[in-house]
């Protein structure tokens, strides 16, 4: 059983940058590729990026690409994303993800998630 707690959203104003993380319990974080999705009020769970087991190759939506980066720390069995220069339309809850082996932006392909965390961009 892996169990997922993110941490670090938060208001920020357009342009500014957030970084979140989240971090896991249990064992072998480094079989699992670690995913970020989002959700905006009124509007569908969408994939933002993920990050292969060793950290060496990730994957962003087209939407984020060039702003935001993940990365992970096996030492420390946590992951990290950067966002910078945010827009309004980034303000949504904040999920990581996990599952085994190999990357995937289709949310149901996560065996594991976080409660959440809220990124509230003002314009």
């Amino acid at each position: 059983q892996v169990q997922l707690v993110e941490s670090g959203g938060g208001l920020v104003q357009a342009g500014g940058s957030l970084r979140l993380s989240c971090g896991t319990s249990g064992r072998a974080f480094s079989w699992y590729v670690m995913a970020w999705f989002r959700e905006a009020p009124g509007k569908e769970r969408e994939f933002v990026a993920h990050i292969s087991l060793s950290g060496g190759s990730s994957y962003y939506a087209e939407s984020v690409k060039g702003r935001f980066t993940i990365s992970r720390d096996n030492a420390k069995n946590t992951v990290y994303l950067q966002m910078n220069s945010l827009k309004p339309e980034d303000t949504a809850v904040y999920y990581c993800a996990a599952r085994k082996f190999s990357g995937s932006a289709y949310r149901h392909e996560y065996e594991y998630w976080g409660q959440g965390t809220q990124v509230t961009v003002s314009s």
